[in-house]
């Protein structure tokens, strides 16, 4: 009989052990919690002292702007493209001897058939865009025209006018540019063929230039 009473006891012991543990370690936090708070009222304190008297500034109007500003312009990429044009295309490019022997001095890429150059002379293709290079001096002509082709071919044109001038003010009435504009239209890729425009389109002062693949111009 005495050892269940036994057992009790000691169980609640250990119960009050436990409850006592537990007390403390609330004391213990709500110590901590309370040294913690005063130190930050200190610090408030001894901050209020040292600043002094704080008067809030009066609020300032504002004013609204409703303009967006305008885009960053890429200088420098722009320049560089501009470079990348003038390095592309060769004032040395010796054209002649690629140009067909006719009175039109016209051209075409290997590959790309004769009858082609016969419908540009005839206006077989409907002229899509026209770039005038006349009075131009050579630089800004040459860049004119990369820039021209470039943007055409991007935008899938097949047809375009290009017209360089007779040379009617030049020294010499030499049409000096219209050599230049040959070489230049040679050497881009973009280009398949180029034939004089016909009278009602510049005649000598212009040419009529083919874009495209071969492929699709052959089919042409």
């Amino acid at each position: 009989m005495n050892k269940p009473r036994l057992r009790s006891l000691q169980e609640l012991k250990t119960l009050k052990r436990r409850l006592d543990e537990a007390a403390r370690e609330r004391r213990a936090q709500q110590a901590a919690l309370a040294a913690r708070e005063a130190a930050a009222r200190r610090e408030r304190e001894l901050f209020a002292t040292t600043v002094g008297p704080v008067t809030p500034l009066a609020p300032v109007a504002r004013a609204l702007l409703g303009r967006t500003p305008p885009e960053p312009v890429p200088l420098q990429r722009l320049r560089d493209e501009a470079a990348a044009l003038r390095e592309a295309l060769s004032d040395d490019f010796d054209v002649e001897s690629l140009l067909d022997t006719d009175e039109s001095l016209s051209w075409r890429r290997v590959g790309i058939g004769p009858d082609v150059v016969k419908k540009l002379r005839r206006g077989g293709w409907a002229i899509q865009a026209q770039l005038d290079l006349h009075g131009l001096r050579r630089d800004e002509a040459r860049e004119r025209l990369a820039g021209f082709l470039r943007d055409t071919a991007r935008q899938g044109l097949r047809c375009v006018r290009i017209v360089h001038g007779k040379g009617n003010g030049s020294p010499g009435k030499q049409a000096v540019l219209k050599g230049k504009v040959h070489g230049w239209l040679v050497q881009k890729t973009e280009v398949l063929a180029f034939a004089q425009a016909r009278a009602a389109e510049g005649g000598a002062g212009a040419l009529v230039v083919l874009l495209g693949s071969p492929a699709s111009a052959s089919a042409g």
